[in-house]
């Protein structure tokens, strides 16, 4: 019995080894054909990876997008290559399961990284629109600073605090951007107010020639002074004018002179600047008798 048994199972071994080597070789020409496709398929990701690269210089010089990009091309083809070598090899169920597998991790990666796919989303955008560069003096978010590192999932500022600050892409994205870089010049407003008493066109030639007088101011744009206001102890105008820088600190030094030139010129003109001024109308014999009860003092 137990001879029979080893024969049995040798011949069982035989025979399953014998049909293996059959279709192994009946098979042969599909793992050839499998492999110079998958060797073709190399090569022509390679090739659009690298139009892929090239097309993106030209849209944006986000050398990290264009690799990202490049290297999201080379892996479709790849993906395409080892798919059509799969049907070669006639393996078209384990296709199936490959796909539905990747669309379920797919789908479970997109709730696990749902802010990270965000940021990086964002990052995107805005590498293609460029809506500012390393270097320039932005406020977004609630932050001010310039704007030293942009990557795919956020921006990193310094702000004139002397603090780091990193702000998440989709914060960016989806908030207002104001880039005081992308323009040469700005304007400074000053808000000030005069006495009621004072001679409106003298303030107004007064102020202009002053601000107009300073050497960072541009004379193109001219100065403007528009009165705005009757209010509580004056009346009350807005001055403006340009200056050719962009900088913040540039903007802070001339709003800072020019107030100061201001205050200096309607000094030496006799134009008053009033401050509120409140009457107080004290009951003298009533306090004094709120005084003595405090005291347990009779008059």
């Amino acid at each position: 019995m137990g001879i029979f048994n080893i024969s049995r199972s040798y011949e069982i071994v035989k025979d399953k080894l014998l049909s293996w080597t059959e279709a192994l070789i009946s098979m042969l020409p599909n793992i050839v054909l499998c492999i110079v496709l998958l060797i073709l398929f190399y090569f022509i990701a390679k090739l659009v990876r690298l139009l892929v690269q090239k097309a993106a210089k030209k849209i944006s010089h986000n050398q990290a997008l264009t690799n990202l990009l490049g290297t999201i091309s080379f892996l479709i083809v790849l993906s395409i290559g080892i798919f059509v070598a799969l049907s070669v090899l006639k393996l078209d169920k384990a296709v199936t399961s490959l796909l539905a597998g990747a669309g379920v991790i797919g789908l479970a990666l997109s709730f696990a990284f749902q802010d990270s796919a965000t940021n990086f989303i964002s990052g995107v955008f805005m590498a293609v629109r460029k809506p500012f560069r390393i270097g320039d003096v932005i406020e977004t978010a609630d932050e001010m600073g310039i704007v030293k590192q942009i990557n795919l999932r956020n921006i990193l500022m310094h702000s004139f605090n002397g603090q780091e600050v990193i702000i998440p892409n989709k914060d960016v994205f989806q908030n207002k951007i104001r880039n005081y870089s992308s323009l040469p010049n700005r304007r400074i407003e000053i808000n000030c107010g005069v006495a009621y008493d004072s001679d409106l066109e003298k303030v107004i030639k007064v102020g202009e020639s002053t601000i107009s007088a300073l050497d960072f101011v541009n004379e193109s744009r001219g100065v403007d002074i528009f009165f705005n206001e009757y209010a509580g102890s004056s009346i009350n105008f807005t001055l403006y004018f340009w200056i050719d820088a962009n900088d913040q600190p540039g903007f802070l030094k001339a709003r800072n002179d020019a107030i100061i030139a201001l205050k200096k010129a309607f000094d030496e003109n006799n134009i008053g600047i009033p401050f509120p001024i409140r009457t107080l109308d004290i009951n003298t014999s009533q306090w004094k008798e709120v005084f003595l009860r405090n005291n347990g003092e009779e008059e």
